[in-house]
């Protein structure tokens, strides 16, 4: 009942744009990452979650709106920013097939590569992204040590809709080169996004489109205005080194003649679109797993050919229309489709491996919080080293109170990391500490130490105290350090860890989320708790013993 009260309002609202307006709807995802089937919203409420219906009630949705389409006055698009597929069990366990199937079933228009993609190596994803009846887009992926883009993305396409000619160009991200295993994507290179995204513009401009729409798989700041206003307003200040790439404001402001750009990568959703005061080019952002469709209805003026506005269907929503199963009951055909693939896909993935006494949560303070003290006392226990560490976005869920499933910890660790452990000095640990504590980087999620960080110090010297497994911290002896072959690739800004000698490193060719299920075995009923191992205090002087150690 509530979708067809939806779609009456869509209906009236759709009444009242002007005639003389063309009308274009455009339904955006972005970081779907398998969010595909349905699942309870524990992020929305833990205690009692509504049911978010996936891929078959987006479906519903996306087929709603279509009817609403008449071919000279107003049409569709549906298209995806990137990161289809890695993050749920039917999406990793399928190798994104079951996602592409979805995609091809509701008939997506355009998909644009995102850094994930590459997480199961090149060769898995050209086979699944052959499976597309719809074209993939980037325009600054090249094959290594060459110009010439990938085989299997093209930089743009110009389509014809309601006597338009529309140019949409794709674009990935460079921070995939900090994020990816190196070997995942040894045989391509990522161009700088400004100038790649400016020459395809120029290209389609010169083509007579009249509009030009970018897909990309990057985001915009989690705050946009006061991001914006350190960058232009005041350029000269806050001149920090570039660790990353660009994101979509920067593209937004600095590439000219991009009408409408969609982003993602960022999991962080807006209501309505970014503005850029200047080039006036609007940037629309969804939220992450499926749980949103963006739908704005373009409005085209049809004598100019030009963009006279936009609307937001979703009423109290925006753009971003949550997909509540109870809303938007889930198409049959695609919903049944979805749970078979799911049900191949996740043989397994209930099996009860043990009890959570508590919720361990995403909650904490500062780089602490409960899962990942859980995650990284799991690595401890499993090497018998004297500290592991993880990165902080590493863990991407938490396990609540009660039963817990193998599918539980796949949503706590959803990539194919595996744990390592090295053998190195104190010096060097110190400098893994001081290397994610410099400039603006936050710090780890740990176990084993005690650390106290002032950052009103220079960087690499925030550290004040420093215990391992409860003694001082000494420079020159040997300590074992847990971690993943993720951060051993040198990713997460710890390209240091690359020098250790490959005599120093063990490999245990074991999963990092199996080593969570061994624990959670193991010590069942299992905890976790907020502790000192980590404290900020920027008034800390440096402990006797640690500046000691230090003049050696």
């Amino acid at each position: 009942m509530k979708a067809k009260i939806f779609f009456g309002l869509l209906l009236i609202f759709s009444s009242s744009l002007f005639a003389e307006n063309l009308l274009l709807d455009i339904m955006f995802t972005n970081d779907i990452h398998g969010g595909i089937d349905r699942y309870p919203a524990t992020f929305m409420n833990p205690d009692f979650p509504p049911i978010l219906g996936g891929g078959g009630s987006a479906a519903t949705y996306i087929k709603g709106v279509r009817k609403l389409s008449k071919a000279e006055t107003r049409d569709n698009l549906l298209i995806d920013a990137g990161d289809f597929f890695q993050g749920h069990p039917v999406g990793t366990m399928s190798e994104g097939r079951a996602v592409i199937t979805y995609m091809n079933m509701i008939g997506y228009d355009f998909l644009t590569i995102g850094n994930h993609e590459f997480d199961l190596g090149e060769d898995v994803l050209i086979k699944t992204l052959a499976l597309a009846e719809f074209p993939i887009l980037s325009c600054n992926i090249v094959k290594k040590g060459t110009n010439e883009l990938i085989d299997y993305a093209q930089p743009y396409k110009i389509i014809e809709k309601l006597g338009l000619r529309i140019g949409v160009i794709g674009l990935t991200t460079t921070d995939t080169e900090q994020m990816s295993f190196p070997d995942n994507i040894k045989n391509v290179d990522f161009l700088p996004a400004k100038n790649q995204v400016q020459k395809y513009v120029n290209i389609v401009r010169k083509k007579n489109v009249d509009l030009v729409i970018l897909i990309a798989h990057m985001g915009l700041p989690y705050y946009p205005q006061p991001a914006y206003d350190a960058r232009y307003s005041k350029p000269d200040e806050n001149k920090e080194e570039r660790r990353w790439g660009y994101d979509a404001q920067e593209i937004a402001h600095e590439v000219e003649g991009i009408d409408i750009l969609f982003g993602g990568h960022m999991h962080k959703g807006f209501a309505q679109p970014w503005e850029d005061p200047e080039t006036h080019t609007l940037v629309f952002q969804g939220y992450a797993y499926g749980s949103n469709v963006g739908h704005v209805t373009i409005k085209i003026d049809k004598d100019t050919k030009t963009i006279s506005g936009y609307e937001s269907p979703a009423l109290n929503e925006g753009v971003l229309v949550t997909m509540f199963e109870d809303e938007f009951i889930p198409d049959e055909v695609i919903g049944d489709t979805i749970l078979v693939m799911q049900a191949i896909a996740e043989v397994g993935m209930d099996e009860i491996i043990g009890q959570a006494s508590m919720n361990i949560t995403k909650f904490g303070m500062g780089t602490q919080n409960l899962i990942g003290n859980l995650v990284c006392e799991a690595m401890l226990d499993y090497t018998d080293a004297d500290f592991s560490f993880m990165n902080l976005g590493g863990i991407r869920d938490e396990i609540l109170s009660g039963p817990i499933t193998y599918r539980n910890v796949f949503n706590v660790m959803p990539f194919d990391n595996q744990i390592a452990l090295i053998e190195v000095d104190g010096k060097f640990l110190k400098e893994i500490i001081e290397t994610r504590v410099s400039g603006s980087r936050h710090g780890l999620r740990t176990a084993g130490i005690k650390v106290v960080i002032n950052r009103k110090r220079e960087n690499f010297n925030r550290i004040s105290e420093l215990l391992i497994g409860g003694e001082p911290w000494q420079a020159d002896k040997i300590y074992k350090i847990a971690t993943s072959d993720f951060l051993l690739q040198g990713n997460a800004g710890l390209a240091l860890l690359t020098k250790v000698p490959e005599s120093q490193i063990t490999r245990y060719e074991q999963g990092l989320r199996d080593v969570i299920v061994e624990y959670i075995r193991k010590y069942s009923p299992v905890n976790a708790v907020i502790d000192d191992r980590w404290k900020r205090d920027d008034n800390s002087p440096i402990d006797r013993t640690l500046k000691k150690e230090m003049q050696k």
